[in-house]
């Protein structure tokens, strides 16, 4: 990646930081077996009982009609947040049936945000164009998803975009929004609008804002901001982090003005930025346990942001991320100690339903672990063997489907809480299968028999 200037070593370090920050699983240290570890294997084929409850998938592109996503639609239930995973964090048919699944859920289920594995700040400069029509989409695209992001700038999101944005137009008065609920960055846009308020209300404390977020406010792109921070000592980032907690705690010490609303939004701005700060300041590279507790708080704050977003606005959701970010239990314990799927069921119970993806082979774009130089580069992987998830998956239906995991009869229901080899692949490679229990991982699983890489944008600037 070109962005590296330093050492080898400082690079691939920050390559693998940058891995962790949006992927899963990406920081192998040893390999694990390559057969499956079963915990609790039955003698039974689950393959029949599984096709007699499998939904069939008439298309996964987002424009096909919906009638076949129903059934989905009666085991989403009332839920108002619904994460939808992917078993890769770069592959065209998981992105284009998100797509496709929010247009059902906006158009037949009343659902109004589609949140996203990204900053809480992309989300405002995104949901400008998609509620008003600021900016060029391509161009909003291609200046916010940089760094570990750049697996979202692709030509399905950006038709994604652009249909939210269409829907808009034609229904004023049933708005949808984008929302970004991470806290790997964060933009200038989330800085001015807590000092502009500051300004307005607190005159008085508008130096010391500024003088407290001088250490994190970006001043140059998104990827130049997430490499200059995490290549500072981590004494200067545990100052920094104590210095943007301190001015959310002014904002939050002055409680609200004349419009509580509004300050409630800019409070939520000032906490964003004093996530980034703390999560910066936990990464530690000499020391395995810090990485493990820098994803532990990024998971419990996605979690945060996106059950605040929903109660504040009370909309229905559909939550984009990794299947193992969505997740009722992480199968990469060591570095992923807690899921913001389990974050979020803690605190709002039956409110959340979870969907996962598994696939039979194919190809995705991820960032290559064996040559920290290159960019995003195309992968394809052929089909897990006998005694892997996906192996028995596949024989289900010839064609793709989904099924609700919680109505399975026994014994099947032992095979899915057993644990086997499937694919979770982030956004690097080379990278083993994990030891999966899909049944405690997943309400509803979407099965696809071959997926093909996304179409990535071009990064070249105007």
């Amino acid at each position: 990646m070109p962005v590296f200037h330093r050492s080898h070593r400082l690079h691939r370090l920050l390559l693998l930081l940058l891995a962790l920050t949006l992927g899963v699983g990406t920081l192998t240290v040893a390999a694990r077996p390559a057969h499956a570890n079963v915990n609790a294997m039955t003698t039974t084929d689950p393959v029949r009982e599984l096709a007699r409850v499998a939904k069939p998938l008439r298309s996964t592109e987002a424009g096909a009609p919906g009638s076949d996503l129903r059934p989905l639609g009666r085991m989403i239930g009332s839920a108002k947040i619904v994460g939808l995973g992917e078993a890769t964090h770069s592959s065209r048919q998981f992105f284009t049936m998100k797509h496709r699944v929010f247009r059902y859920l906006v158009e037949e289920q009343g659902f109004t945000t589609f949140a996203l594995e990204a900053p809480w700040s992309t989300g405002l400069v995104l949901n400008d164009y998609v509620l008003y029509g600021k900016g060029d989409p391509e161009k909003l695209m291609r200046e916010e998803f940089q760094s570990s992001y750049r697996i979202w700038n692709t030509r399905e999101y950006l038709d994604l975009l652009r249909w939210m944005r269409a829907h808009n137009v034609r229904h004023p008065d049933r708005p949808v929004q984008f929302m970004g609920e991470d806290n790997g960055y964060a933009g200038p846009e989330l800085f001015d609008a807590v000092t502009d308020y500051v300004a307005t209300y607190h005159p008085e404390l508008l130096p010391e804002f500024r003088r407290l977020y001088r250490g994190l406010r970006p001043t140059g792109s998104v990827e130049e901001t997430v490499n200059e921070n995490m290549a500072k000592p981590i004494a200067e980032r545990e100052r920094t982090a104590v210095d943007v907690r301190r001015a959310y705690q002014l904002l939050q010490a002055q409680g609200p003005d004349e419009n509580p609303q509004a300050y409630q939004w800019i409070l939520q701005h000032a906490r964003a930025i004093s996530q980034t700060g703390t999560l910066y300041a936990y990464y530690d590279f000499s020391d395995p346990a810090k990485i493990a507790r820098a994803m532990l708080y990024r998971d419990q704050i996605m979690a945060e942001n996106t059950v605040w977003w929903q109660r504040h606005t009370g909309h229905r959701m559909l939550l984009s991320a990794h299947n193992g970010h969505v997740s009722y239990e992480s199968d990469n314990p060591e570095q992923y100690p807690k899921t913001q799927g389990e974050f979020i069921r803690q605190t709002v119970g039956a409110e959340y339903v979870n969907i996962g993806y598994t696939f039979g082979q194919g190809s995705f774009n991820a960032m290559d672990l064996t040559d920290p130089e290159e960019p995003y580069r195309r992968f394809s992987v052929k089909p897990l063997g006998a005694g892997s998830s996906e192996e028995v998956l596949e024989r289900v239906s010839r064609r793709d489907y989904y099924v609700d995991l919680r109505a399975v009869p026994e014994p099947t229901r032992d095979w899915l809480m057993a644990k086997r080899l499937t694919r979770s692949i982030g956004n690097a490679w080379p990278e083993d299968p994990y030891q999966t229990s899909l049944g405690r991982q997943f309400d509803v699983l979407i099965h696809l028999h071959r997926v093909t890489a996304a179409d990535l944008l071009s990064t070249a600037r105007d």
